[in-house]
């Protein structure tokens, strides 16, 4: 398995430079009649942070990987180098009624709670924390798991 995401990374970890999504698109680049948002999302209300999804040296990080926001905050996550990168929060190690909130935020999921994978450099997926509850999210790459690309967003 490890040699497989090896090759994947290798083919995927390029640095070539891409303008950011137009105005109107969603989080992933492509034009919002691609992906719409679910109609049960809430606006975000709050600041934006931006988190950098990188390959440093041979370690695989989000930086910062550990962020304090605000309920109503939006996280942006920012594919800049190693990818394919995504953003992943376990069901299990999220606060009481959560997932739900997260579900309903999150747009063009693989599966319940996992971002798609932001395969092109500078590409940006955002997660709205709007009507989530206080507590401690953790999140990790699906690609990059076992190789410890993991992170926390508490929630305030």
């Amino acid at each position: 398995m490890v040699a497989g995401l090896a090759v994947i990374v290798a083919a995927c970890g390029g640095e070539k430079k891409t303008e950011q999504p137009a105005a109107g698109g969603d989080s992933v680049g492509t034009p919002a009649a691609a992906a719409p948002t679910p109609a049960a999302a809430q606006a975000a209300t709050g600041k934006s942070h931006d988190v950098n999804m990188v390959l440093d040296g041979s370690k695989y990080k989000y930086d910062p990987d550990n962020l304090t926001i605000q309920s109503g905050d939006v996280v942006r996550y920012h594919n800049k180098s190693g990818g394919p990168h995504n953003v992943s929060f376990w069901p299990d190690s999220v606060p009481k009624g959560a997932a739900d909130v997260l579900t309903k935020n999150m747009s063009n999921q693989m599966a319940p709670l996992q971002g798609p994978l932001l395969t092109e450099p500078d590409a940006v997926y955002e997660v709205s924390f709007a009507g989530a509850p206080k507590g401690d999210y953790h999140v990790y790459c699906l690609p990059h798991l076992a190789l410890g690309m993991r992170g926390k967003v508490s929630v305030k």
